[in-house]
């Protein structure tokens, strides 16, 4: 766990350095509001294309291999950034950077549920999830300010950090051997609904609710996290909602859970989807009349602390429900498939915001973001309305 926690730190670092600046690097360059959409747009985009092969490539490869690869391909093309601001030569790096992007997120996620015991995923998920946050809280926020203020470069070195995480990289595949989760399933008895004998098949089909639901909050949390500069007219406001909101959402994402491993998961999905529209919602009211006035900038800065809480919890809880819903055999499976709703829905999030704000602002791009996230609830209530006819886990 130290070392799948060193290489987590490390290669978010360079997510959360680069994932609002670069959409800011080609504004400098020229580009509108559709441009810098794409983005990050790209970035996701190959990072969804590559989370379907990775557990391929863990098994051709191996661990320390594969998890290495991931760290290059994310660090180098940050320093290749200081050559140009063009849009074409910045969306060539992103796609670099999505297939490390999608290695780690798919090797780091996966190694949780291999390292450690059923009983206690909740909790570990958690303390992954707090490295993954970590970067989000404190460089995330300050990535903006320093580049408008003291410049780019310092930025484009700090998203170069995955570069350190090598060495954790090959530390951890000295202890993670063979492919990923296709051992027999001697653990099947942790949940009574991941049958040993799950075709794939099924397993795609049980995995397509906790995906969507995630998707749902996630393309909420890319849409500030990418617009969140372009959104409110001072600094020092942006700044605070993308720290708020890195907190409340690393803080939720770590306590979530030891509350699933005591309570169950499916009881804190809906009002957690219900909290997501609310935020949302606000945060388009907020910059729909005067932006610049204080009480919308701080309006807008508690919009985004709201939505920490539940991007940051619903990132835990449908992964741990991912994890109960098939046996071991499939947990590469279903950590390439949570990988892929946390990315596709943050990569959309960034383009639709873009596109639609283009063309009719950014107030209304917000509200189309809680009216899909609002089209999730049904699923949140499904299971857990079943649970309180007397359903079990």
């Amino acid at each position: 766990m130290p070392a799948l926690i060193g290489m987590t730190i490390a290669g978010f670092s360079g997510y959360a350095s680069l994932i609002t600046v670069a959409p800011l690097w080609v504004v400098e360059g020229g580009a509108g509001e559709a441009g810098a959409g794409l983005v990050n747009g790209v970035l996701l985009g190959f990072t969804v294309l590559t989370q379907l092969f990775v557990p391929g490539l863990v098994r051709r490869f191996g661990w320390g291999t594969t998890m290495s690869a991931g760290m290059l391909l994310m660090g180098v093309p940050s320093l290749l950034h200081l050559f140009s601001d063009g849009l074409e030569f910045t969306l060539a790096l992103s796609a670099l950077r999505g297939v490390g992007f999608g290695i780690l997120t798919v090797t780091g996620s996966a190694a949780v549920a291999e390292l450690v015991d059923p009983a206690r995923r909740g909790a570990a998920i958690g303390a992954y999830g707090l490295a993954v946050a970590m970067p989000n809280l404190v460089i995330l926020p300050l990535s903006p300010f320093v580049a408008t203020t003291v410049g780019y470069w310092p930025v484009f070195l700090i998203g170069a950090g995955p570069l350190i995480g090598i060495p954790f990289a090959i530390r951890l595949g000295r202890v993670l051997h063979g492919p990923m989760s296709s051992e027999p399933d001697a653990e099947a008895t942790h949940s009574s609904s991941a049958a040993p004998t799950m075709t794939l098949t099924t397993a795609y089909r049980r995995l397509l609710r906790p995906m969507a639901l995630l998707l749902g909050v996630t393309l909420s949390g890319g849409a500030i996290i990418t617009f969140a500069p372009q959104l409110v007219d001072k600094p020092w406001a942006s700044t605070l909602a993308l720290f708020g909101m890195g907190l409340t959402g690393a803080l939720s994402r770590w306590r979530m859970g030891a509350l699933a491993d005591k309570y169950g998961a499916d009881r804190f999905l809906p009002p957690l989807v219900i909290l997501t529209v609310i935020s949302m919602a606000l945060a388009a009211w907020t910059i729909s009349g005067d932006g610049a006035s204080t009480l919308s900038l701080v309006a807008f800065v508690l919009a985004s602390l709201l939505l920490g809480v539940s991007y940051g919890g619903l990132q835990n809880l449908t992964l741990v429900v991912a994890f109960e819903v098939v046996p071991r055999k499939h947990i590469g499976t279903a950590s390439a498939v949570w990988n892929l709703g946390f990315d596709l829905g943050t990569a959309t999030g960034s383009v639709l915001v873009g596109l639609i704000a283009a063309g009719w602002g950014f107030p209304q791009a917000l509200l189309v973001c809680a009216v899909l996230a609002a089209s999730t609830l049904p699923l949140a209530w499904r299971r857990h309305s079943a649970m309180a006819q007397g359903g079990t886990r």
